[in-house]
């Protein structure tokens, strides 16, 4: 008898993918009608409720919009320019997201660090990799294709104690010289750790679905940190159409992002939103992540994906820096992730907060 294939995927998935990359191919233009639930089923023999999750998803993600007794319409934008101006959001009365989140489950804790010591014994003392455990390397690699479509290698996935820590290589690793555009308001560390380091910043205005389009278009930075998922402290989620302006933004002039997907794994949709770093096509995002919120600040433990064109040069001048995260506690995210105990933790959050909206 054979086993499930781990690689099912759910039908309305499918169809969801082909009517994104529909519209992101302007095969689908923005205002543009999509076919009725009834109509799509029809012509792809699949059930009304299988179209609904698919449009669902879609309209979650602001790809298109329902319209009362009219259907579902495009409101995605991809335009050769930049979007039109629109008011900043720090003119807007727009409270601070509170970021807190049910702490992480001690006995589920206490139970991998035992089995940890048990299973590694002495090995668990040994030093670790300079760029972080392989099992630990192996583990995130596995963990980001199965939940933020992202594919990469393990050679690619740096560990360090903390993202502030990640910032700092990276400004080592593209050069102090370059200009950082951060998005304002923003997290004030991130703006410290670059000047810190003696990079420029230029502060980019947010609006309501992302950076201003004009600053955009007129800064002189050549790398962007953004937060894409939700913005600390307005919590601003950049649209659809805003991620792919980013995009655009930076395959001009070897230019480069610096993604940080922090908390995004509490997001509320249904499904992700998509990270720049599964939808860029020009290898030129720098995805960085932790584990500060999902499990424990205490841990210190980050990670960030280098594009594949700068692992020579990572590797050559930074390379000899030692992992800052001791071994034991890489192998305990290992095993977390590797055992499904932490996306178990994950979903549990999820529910709940989707619980509490229903109150």
């Amino acid at each position: 008898m054979t086993s499930k294939n781990q690689n099912f995927k759910p039908k309305y998935l499918d169809i969801y993918y082909n009517l994104r990359s529909q519209i992101i191919k302007g095969e689908y233009k923005t205002g543009s009608k999509l076919p009725s639930k009834r109509v799509l089923s029809e012509d792809l023999s699949v059930s009304t409720i299988t179209v609904e999750h698919a449009y669902g998803l879609l309209e979650e993600e602001g790809y298109i919009e329902s319209r009362e007794r009219s259907g579902y319409f495009v409101v995605f934008k991809k335009e050769d320019g930049f979007m039109a101006q629109q008011n900043p959001v720090f003119d807007l009365d727009i409270e601070a997201v509170s970021h807190s989140t049910e702490e992480f489950p001690l006995s589920v804790m206490s139970k991998t660090m035992r089995k940890v010591i048990t299973d590694y014994g002495e090995a668990m003392m040994a030093k670790s990799p300079n760029t972080g455990c392989a099992v630990l390397k192996d583990a995130i690699k596995n963990y980001l294709a199965r939940s933020r479509n992202i594919h990469t290698n393990s050679d690619r996935i740096i560990i360090g104690s903390g993202a502030e820590y990640l910032y700092g290589l990276i400004v080592k690793l593209l050069g102090k010289n370059a200009l950082y555009g951060v998005e304002y308001p923003s997290y004030e560390k991130i703006v410290k750790v670059y000047q810190t380091a003696g990079a420029r910043t230029e502060f980019l205005p947010l609006l309501l679905d992302g950076i201003s389009s004009e600053s955009l278009k007129t800064t002189k930075a050549s790398v962007l940190h953004i937060t894409p998922y939700r913005s600390f402290p307005t919590g601003i989620t950049a649209s659809a159409s805003k991620r792919h302006e980013y995009i655009r933004w930076a395959n001009l002039d070897n230019r480069y992002i610096v993604e940080d997907d922090f908390e995004s794994e509490f997001s509320l949709s249904s499904i992700k939103e998509s990270t720049l770093f599964s939808l860029a096509d020009h290898d030129n995002i720098i995805y960085v992540n932790s584990f500060s919120k999902t499990i424990s600040p205490s841990l210190r433990i980050a990670y960030m994906v280098l594009p594949e064109k700068l692992m020579s040069k990572f590797y050559n001048t930074l390379g000899f820096y030692s992992c800052t995260v001791p071994t034991f506690f890489q192998l305990v995210v290992a095993e977390l992730l590797s055992s499904g105990d932490f996306e178990r933790h994950v979903n549990r959050v999820r529910r709940n907060k989707r619980k509490a909206l229903l109150k």
